[in-house]
């Protein structure tokens, strides 16, 4: 059976957006960088991934477009006989262990978003809205039922293939999922008290760096932009040969950057505008805008109603972009390992990753006193991902390209054969092999201390 590909340039680039464009944008990037000095932590995320995260970035793309395979496929293709391919299983480990958590994340706006539909704001007063995300979370059978919706769709997207299910949703969503974050942004800027959250965003307060600001910068750019974790990788192997890579990374890193930028316009100002902590935690998206639409609806009902909607229809398109390619690099490794038909890993990796999100979901409410490593289960599975596989695939990639392959290869797949980038490869492999690494190891190991 002949290999899919993705239909155009367009598709790829939307897909590749699509996998960096998420929750990681929406949910934890404002709440990560309020944690962390606002604008100050903006200006460390900003270096990060054009000096770390884009090359890093370029060798996925390098690796995935040069074997034509998934993470562990693509190892043993590309290094035979070696212990590479463990890298290729991490990664996998790593794609399903994201894909179980986020999609509870994902069923949180599953059941906001049914909420807002039925009854408008998802509350009538402020202080009820603060407490309607706890008493959700908390619970035992809701987020279970609205996890197993979002992880439902995001099999049947992937079901669908990549050309039918990926590509198409990742070009209608992504242009909708921007001018939907427009609209919420222009609108909470109009908010009182949303002056004090745009200054966070734009008046960096450089005393708040250290090196802890730094790794999280990192693994949030490494987080938001899927690296290390094969999404990049295994969505290149569907790329057609002739199209350029660099500038498809570039165009990836632009908007999911300024997407990032845009949910925090977003989401900081109607923080400040409801006297709430920065960085409040992972629920801060989920309490923060609900209170302000709550606050409004009794001065403009309709206008509350359709931002509330809105605001919940792009956190989950958002999600579902970035689960879809978290599922697909189990789904291919299933499908390319094991022989098993598309249809059937799909529904293999949806009912494993039930039962871990299942486990995650219930840490917020029965299963609160269950600590791995002094974190819930939920804490857990997200600083290791992030924090440490993520980084650590990363830092394979970067190793791989630039020590393991050979330079003829590399060259020959970066600049089509000598037909574009030919003099952006010395600077990019230079980085590559030389600067990359030793500063993914350098935040790895700042992680580990911290």
């Amino acid at each position: 059976m002949a290999r899919e590909r993705f239909a155009s340039k367009t598709g790829y680039i939307m897909a590749l957006a699509g996998s960096a464009i998420g929750l990681g944008n929406i949910w934890r990037f404002p709440y990560i960088m309020g944690e962390h000095g606002g604008a100050a932590f903006i200006v460390v995320y900003i270096l990060c991934t054009l000096c770390i995260s884009l090359p890093t970035m370029l060798c996925e793309i390098i690796i995935g477009r040069s074997a034509r395979r998934g993470t562990y496929e693509a190892m043993v293709r590309l290094a035979p006989g070696t212990k590479w391919k463990y890298v290729g299983v991490l990664t996998v480990i790593c794609a399903f262990v994201i894909v179980s958590y986020y999609s509870v994340v994902g069923g949180w706006s599953v059941d906001f978003l049914v909420r807002s539909c039925i009854s408008g704001p998802v509350s009538s007063s402020g202080a009820e809205g603060l407490s309607m995300f706890g008493k959700m979370s908390s619970s035992i059978w809701e987020p279970i039922f609205a996890h197993t919706v979002f992880l439902g769709v995001t099999a049947l997207i992937v079901r669908l293939g990549v050309k039918n299910g990926i590509e198409k949703f990742s070009k209608i969503t992504i242009p909708i999922l921007f001018l939907l974050m427009v609209v919420i942004a222009g609108y909470v800027l109009t908010i009182p008290g949303s002056g004090e959250g745009v200054k966070y965003l734009i008046k960096p307060d450089f005393s708040r760096l250290d090196l802890s600001c730094v790794a999280y910068a990192m693994g949030q750019s490494f987080y938001s932009m899927s690296l290390g974790v094969g999404c990049v990788l295994i969505y290149s192997s569907y790329l057609r040969s002739e199209e350029n890579i660099a500038a498809s990374s570039a165009l990836t890193g632009v908007f999911d950057t300024f997407f990032a930028i845009l949910a925090g316009f977003a989401v900081m100002p109607a923080v400040f505008a409801a006297g709430l902590a920065p960085g409040s935690g992972p629920a801060l998206v989920y309490e923060t805008l609900p209170y302000i639409f709550a606050e409004m609806s009794e001065n403009a009902p309709v206008i509350s109603y359709i931002i509330t909607i809105l605001f919940f229809v792009a956190i989950l398109t958002a999600a579902l972009t970035s689960a879809i390619s978290m599922f697909e690099v189990c789904v291919a490794h299933l499908v390319e390992r094991k022989g098993v038909l598309r249809p059937a890993a799909c529904t293999l990796i949806f009912a494993a990753a039930w039962v871990v999100g299942v486990l995650c979901s219930l840490s917020f409410g029965v299963l609160s006193d269950v600590h791995i490593f002094n974190r819930t289960i939920f804490g857990f599975c997200d600083v290791l991902t992030s924090n440490y596989l993520m980084v650590f695939g990363a830092l394979a990639f970067a190793i791989f390209v630039g020590w393991k392959m050979k330079k003829d290869d590399v060259y020959k797949e970066f600049t089509n054969h000598g037909t574009v980038n030919v003099r952006l490869f010395k600077f990019l492999y230079f980085l590559v092999r030389w600067i990359i690494p030793v500063m993914i190891a350098v935040i790895f190991a700042t992680n580990l201390i911290i």
